[in-house]
């Protein structure tokens, strides 16, 4: 039995397109299993409780059950439009998972790894109480930056114990805030680093998560304040106080799986206690929240004596239109009132998510890019070859209600679906979903050249048995093809089944392999173009969305249209931060670094590119060439002081035009509140040298 789960999402807002980078690849998968004959178990739910549902629940004039019961009736709404099937999707303030909390801390507690200590702690004079995590405001004590409570959101990443943050303020009050002393409660994580070391190095999963993981056990390891002062949340045992929500939250993931084993009669001991175990557990995550689901999570289970997972698979990062994600700088697709509001189909979204890139890399959302790529690829490809195949066969065999063709695939067409196939399950083994539809949509182009090159149009008018022939190869793989896409495009192979006379969502893979005679109903367009009016509108959405956001952050009542175009496209508002947290960066190795191609360059001519606020032409010396260099630089150095200096550049970055000039490199430059801030070496060097 395999136990899949995702991250649970919280239940604070409305579900964005960053959700699915980890949804829908997760809901693929299962599916694929299934079709493979796997008995799998397949669980998520609303993430309810913490700070930050206490504060917004506080602004709206609402109880934080009022707001999560509006939040989890929408996640379970856009869930099921996109097809995403789980088994159980729970909620984290239930009574049930309450008490599978309270269970495993007691566990924790009764084996020694929860203590007690007197901590101080961030406290608001006016609003008279603590201050835990969010309602709590200041610098990091680790480089500088403006922090939350909890974590280093706009700095260097780390996370921040309660009572570490320097120059705390209220932010519900705005108040400066004090220190006072209480006693909380401890998890002994430090006693764990052997362990962790141990369970990392036979952990499954993506490289992204794992070498994430192995970095930060590497380093120091802290005891964990797991209590909060709050009234919301799983009560401590014994105390007035609340478990801190990353303690209750992954622990959803066995209180779902009771209630969906409850619900489809087996048992969840059999996958969470099992002394002997028999079955695996895979999460699905996004790369944010790897420090707690590889370090956190697991020196929990074992504390308490629970299963350990087997996988962390954990999906890139999410960009709007090249554009880091941001809600409040409006790079963000809405799924609700953008995506599902559009009346596209979903099957389309799931399609991009998942073949746009590896599932580890970062995924970039444009809409000129979707729609490429929908019409280009899915339609010109895949819908052309089901519906000219299947609309042929049906009309010049069949008598107006069906057809039916007596003929059998032969052995190379076989061979092509077996060859897809293995491509499908050795790309599951190594959750690589582009991998995987790649090699599906190779089959369909394959099935496009048959049909072109064989021409039946015209060998059925003067051969009838080649015609079939050629027919039953191409039903063959159309059949294949509505079997093996299932997973991928469920909305839309559900109704081209019907064409064939079956039902896909009972089929397994090796169905896609039988020999039979072939009856065709009538045929279904299985997708509708995206028409460039559509995109344009889309697109005109996000932009008055982007507009109103930077004309806010600027103070503007009436923006300029074309300065905020113009820095839309040269790379966001000025103000933008660059700087990313240590679990949003790519790990690579040092082969992968050596194929950077570094070295230190002179300036030799600067000057301002016209109609550009940022952006500056450079030539620069990089020893064995000059090369011409594009860099958002213009509003930070003037082109005079430029010239002579020396900078490390990028040589082989693939060149790019902006604003119509070509650009070969890229220059290196530190980001400082948005700000660029140019690099040279310490000492006089040559241009060319190489930077290793």
């Amino acid at each position: 039995m395999k136990l899949i789960t995702c991250g649970l999402p919280y239940a604070n807002g409305k579900a964005h397109i960053g959700h699915l980078r980890t949804y829908v690849p997760a809901d693929v998968y299962v599916k694929y299993l299934r079709m493979l004959g796997e008995d799998v178990v397949f669980v998520c739910g609303s993430d309810c409780h913490g700070t930050p549902i206490v504060v917004n629940a506080e602004k709206e004039g609402l109880e934080p059950k009022g707001l999560v019961d509006i939040y989890h009736e929408h996640f379970q709404k856009v869930f099921s439009e996109i097809d995403i099937d789980f088994d159980y999707f729970g909620r984290t303030d239930a009574e049930y998972h309450h008490h599978r909390t309270q269970d495993l801390v007691r566990r924790l507690m009764e084996n020694g790894y929860i203590y007690p200590k007197e901590i101080e702690l961030a406290y608001c004079p006016n609003c008279n109480r603590f201050l835990p995590d969010r309602y709590v405001e200041g610098i990091c004590p680790y480089c500088g930056a403006e922090a939350r409570g909890d974590e280093c959101d706009q700095g260097c990443g780390r996370h921040l114990e309660p009572g570490e943050i320097l120059q705390p303020r209220c932010k519900i009050c705005g108040s400066k805030a004090v220190y006072k002393k209480q006693t909380h409660y401890f998890f002994k994580l430090t006693e764990f680093k052997d362990f962790l070391i141990d369970f990392l190095s036979n952990l499954r999963g993506t490289e992204n998560a794992l070498n994430y993981a192995k970095q930060w056990v590497s380093a120091e390891l802290k005891d964990w304040c797991i209590t909060r002062n709050l009234e919301w949340g799983v009560k401590f045992p014994g105390e007035d106080l609340v478990v801190y929500v990353w303690v209750d939250a992954p622990i959803g993931y066995i209180s779902f799986t009771e209630k969906a084993c409850e619900k489809i009669g087996k048992k969840w001991e059999e996958i969470w206690m099992a002394e002997k175990k028999t079955s695996e557990i895979i999460h699905f995550i996004g790369l944010d929240i790897v420090y707690h689901h590889c370090i956190f999570w697991p020196a929990m289970l074992k504390g308490s004596g629970y299963s350990l997972p087997d996988a962390i698979v954990a999906s890139g990062m999410v960009k709007v239109e090249g554009k880091t994600f941001s809600k409040t700088r409006g790079y963000v697709v809405w799924l609700e009132d953008d995506y599902l509001a559009s009346n596209l189909n979903t099957d389309f979204l799931r399609y991009y998510l998942v073949n746009y890139t590896s599932h580890q890399k970062d995924l970039n959302f444009s809409w000129e890019i979707f729609g490429d790529k929908v019409n280009n690829e899915l339609i010109a490809n895949l819908g052309n070859f089901l519906y000219r195949t299947t609309y042929f066969v049906w009309k010049n065999i069949g008598d107006g209600e069906k057809a039916e063709l007596n003929g059998f695939a032969t052995p190379e067409t076989i061979k092509m679906i077996e060859e897809t196939i293995n491509k499908i399950k050795s790309s599951l083994e190594v959750w690589e979903f582009k991998a995987l539809s790649d090699a599906i949509m190779e089959l369909s182009s394959y099935g496009n050249n048959t049909f072109q090159h064989s021409k039946p149009w015209e060998l059925i008018k003067s051969d009838l048995d080649s015609a079939k022939k050629v027919l039953a190869d191409c039903l063959q793989i159309a059949k294949a093809l509505v079997i093996l896409c299932y997973p991928i495009l469920p909305k839309t192979m559900r109704r081209l089944s019907k064409v064939f006379g079956f039902d896909v969502e009972r089929s397994k893979i090796e169905d896609s392999l039988k020999v039979e005679d072939f009856t065709i109903y009538k045929p279904v367009i299985p997708f509708q173009k995206i028409e460039k009016e559509k995109i344009e509108e889309l697109e005109k959405i996000m932009m008055e969305r982007i507009k109103k956001a930077i004309s806010e952050e600027r103070g503007e009542t009436k923006p300029d249209e074309e300065e905020i175009k113009e820095e839309i496209k040269e790379g966001g508002t000025m103000s933008e931060t660059k700087d990313v947290s240590s679990s949003e960066k790519n790990v690579v190795s040092f082969e992968e670094f050596k194929k950077l191609d570094l070295r230190i360059g002179k300036i030799i001519k600067a000057e301002k590119i016209e109609k550009s606020k940022k952006l500056m032409r450079l030539e620069i010396d990089i020893g064995d060439e000059v090369r011409q260099v594009v860099a958002g630089i213009a509003e930070e150095y003037k082109a005079e002081e430029l010239i002579g200096k020396l900078v490390p550049v990028l040589v082989n970055m693939k060149p790019a035009k902006l604003m119509g000039v070509e650009s070969r490199g890229m220059i290196l430059a530190v980001d400082v509140n948005g700000k660029p801030i140019l690099l040279h070496p310490d000492k006089d060097v040559k241009a060319g040298s190489i930077i290793r």
